[in-house]
């Protein structure tokens, strides 16, 4: 492109006068960022605070469509979407800045927008600069929140990838209060159902398209949920040094390992669920299996995961990352903990083993403590609510955390019990016919204990007779008989059923040991099938390997010699060529020189016609002020318009001459208005 400014430079575009900014890290260069589409340059305001410095993009002759005005008003709306704010953007056209775009042809079509501070993610990925955990989940959270923000207006960017990722968050330039820690730029391919489908599609950037999806171009709304789930878990594994180290350059992931088995995969999705949970490995996992982009999960899903990721969570996790030696004893993280209970365990004096043991163990039981009485609490209000079926899934995963033999742990197996009672009534049980009453156990205990009764009470009938009181406590005690009988037999049933429970399960073991067995069994002799397999597999490769090094070796000696053929041809083509070119060389070089010196002829014609002009341009003035100065109003009207039509057969170059520029601006106003006094200069 033709338009190269140079720091400093000035450009009025819609009446406001802009400077070229220069770079910060080469003063004598412009302050300019290469991308697909074009070069962006830092425009300054004169009368303007740095952070609200311009974007102007020059887009390469292939992007320059004409289109970009109507997509632009569209994206005008989109521009208060936090992470969007290059959507508020101005089009340059012929109808309001033609004289500029005369000046400037690779203008035509450029956009003004607003210039985003910081570095791009990709800058952050090639400089392997690992992020404090809290840094990793702040961009995370906030490139979630902007696709979310989009895909509920039906939007995509089509070509997210690290150069299109800024970050704001890393800014040295002091930046308003409430701006996003991330912005998306490089958004002329973004899709809308209110715009139309751009001329030239992108495939995707590698390290972040799915080779899955077909590579004629992304334009849909579900475009960004790939490359926005791998950036998304690249932010959260750069808190990791090992997934930093392992990084591939420009992505983390080389395009050819998308959606395969590779090892970096393994490496950040170990690093994300130890670091993240498994919410959030759950996500990923999705994304990289997905077989289409509308199966990968959206930025919404994204979003309230990493919102559940509480800042307690994070502080744990940078105290166990901490090196050996420190003053802190890190704590693993336990739901129902509180932050006052985790901060307590800092102290400032080296502690030995046993006193950071200790203060562990109080930490998990505190944990436990808490877990344990929110499950309590969720399990009695659900039965309160008459949710029989839900609060016994509680009870049961409270079961878990109580201590054998306590009281709680006492409750909640009744309450188990209770519920399971409740949701599983027991049919009364039918008495077998086909016993004999006389064979019953209960008939039996009862029957004894009347004979011992009746034996006993023989000799005092008649005072028994008279003596209510004695029948009464007789009675009492035939009742205590049969509970006891009753009890015993309930202690026999007990007993037989808990052998016969025992039984079951031994038999279960040794059904499942000796399918453990036949597996081991099927599975040696499969792995002896593969070894005999792969033994003559390796067999028939080394014997086809011979017979292909003896056909290599003969066509190697064939080509030798047809090599030695076809090089010398080329050489004695080769000076055939080169006489040809040293020839059209010399005729080239001659006919260069006579056209510098024509060239430099009209130039010198050029320059001085021009000095000719000048001094003509003087006179014309002089005797224009003359005229004037004599009372010939006329005359001095003729002279001014001779001199502005010389004037503006080359203004550029005149207005660059000592004092001519300030006469014309003189003549002007002359013409514009007679009154006007011409100064003497």
């Amino acid at each position: 492109m033709s338009f190269q400014p140079n720091p400093g430079d000035e450009l009025i575009i819609n009446g406001t006068a802009y400077v070229v900014g220069r770079h910060p890290a080469a003063p004598g260069l412009a302050y300019a960022q290469a991308g697909r589409q074009g070069i962006v340059y830092q425009l300054i305001a004169k009368n303007g605070a740095p952070h609200e410095a311009k974007a102007l993009k020059v887009f390469f002759p292939k992007f320059r469509i004409p289109a970009m005005v109507y997509q632009s008003e569209h994206m005008e709306t989109y521009g208060n979407i936090p992470g969007l704010q290059v959507c508020k953007r101005d089009v340059l056209t012929p109808e309001r800045n033609g004289s500029l775009i005369a000046e400037q042809p690779d203008l035509l079509y450029a956009v003004l927008m607003p210039w985003v501070h910081g570095m791009t993610w990709f800058d952050c990925l090639t400089d392997q600069r690992q992020l404090e955990a809290s840094d990793s989940l702040a961009l995370a959270r906030a490139l979630a929140g902007i696709g979310s923000a989009m895909e509920q207006k039906g939007l995509a960017h089509c070509d997210l990838s690290a150069p299109n990722v800024m970050l704001p968050f890393f800014s040295e330039v002091e930046l308003p209060e409430g701006t996003s820690a991330v912005e998306l730029v490089d958004v002329e391919q973004m899709y809308s159902t209110k715009m139309d489908r751009p001329d030239a599609l992108l495939a995707g950037s590698p390290g972040y398209a799915a080779h899955r999806t077909v590579h004629s171009g992304l334009w849909s709304a579900y475009a960004d949920r790939f490359a926005g789930a791998i950036i998304i878990g690249e932010m959260l594994g750069w808190s990791d040094r090992v997934v930093v180290d392992k990084a591939w350059g420009e992505s983390y992931f080389d395009q050819h390992e998308m959606q395969t088995p590779c090892e970096r995969y393994f490496i950040l999705r170990k690093s994300l669920e130890a670091r993240w949970g498994s919410k959030v490995v759950e996500l990923f996992s999705r994304a990289w299996d997905s077989q289409d982009l509308s199966s990968c999960p959206t930025f919404g899903e994204w979003l309230v995961v990493l919102n559940a990721v509480t800042e307690q969570e994070i502080l744990v996790e940078d105290t166990e990352t901490e090196p050996a030696g420190t003053d802190t004893v890190g704590v693993a993280a336990v739901s129902g903990t509180s932050s006052e209970a985790v901060s307590s365990l800092a102290t400032p004096a080296p502690l030995k083993a046993e006193q950071a043991e200790m203060l562990n163990q109080a930490a998990l039981e505190q944990g436990e403590r808490g877990v344990t009485d929110k499950l309590f609490r969720q399990a009695r209000e659900l039965e309160q609510q008459n949710k029989p079926a839900a609060a016994l899934e509680v009870y049961r995963s409270l079961y878990h955390f109580v201590e054998d033999g306590s009281p709680l742990h006492v409750e909640v197996s009744a309450a188990i019990t209770g519920l399971e009672e409740q949701l599983n009534p027991k049919m009364p049980e039918q008495p077998d016919k086909s016993k004999a009453w006389y064979r019953s156990k209960m008939f039996i205990v009862t029957a004894s204990t009347a004979v011992v009764l009746l034996a006993a009470g023989i000799p005092t009938v008649s005072i028994l007779a008279d003596q209510s009181n004695q029948r009464q406590i007789e009675a009492v005690k035939q009742e205590e008989a049969v509970k006891a009988a009753k009890a015993a037999e309930e202690k026999l049933v007990a007993e037989q059923e808990a052998a016969q429970k025992s039984l079951t399960e031994k038999q279960r073991q040794e059904a499942e040991q000796q399918a453990k067995q036949q597996a081991l069994a099927a599975q040696k002799q499969q792995e002896e099938q593969k070894k005999q397999q792969a033994l003559i597999a390796q067999q028939v490769k080394y014997e086809a390997y011979l017979a292909q090094k003896e056909q290599n070796k003969q066509a190697a000696a064939k080509l030798a010699k047809q090599k030695a053929y076809d090089q010398q041809e080329k050489y004695e083509k080769y000076l055939a060529l080169k006489k040809e070119q040293e020839a059209r060389a010399a005729k080239e070089e001659a006919a260069r020189k006579a056209a510098a010196e024509a060239e430099q002829k009209r130039k010198d014609a050029v320059q001085a016609r021009n000095k000719e002009n000048v001094l003509q341009l003087i006179s014309l003035y002089n005797k224009a002020y003359a005229s004037q100065e004599g009372g010939s109003t006329a005359k001095a009207k003729s002279f001014a318009k001779r001199f502005r039509a010389l004037y503006d057969s080359n203004p550029s170059y005149y207005r660059s001459v000592g004092e001519v520029g300030y006469r014309a601006s003189s003549i002007y106003n002359f013409l514009g208005d007679t009154n006007f006094r011409l100064p003497k200069i």
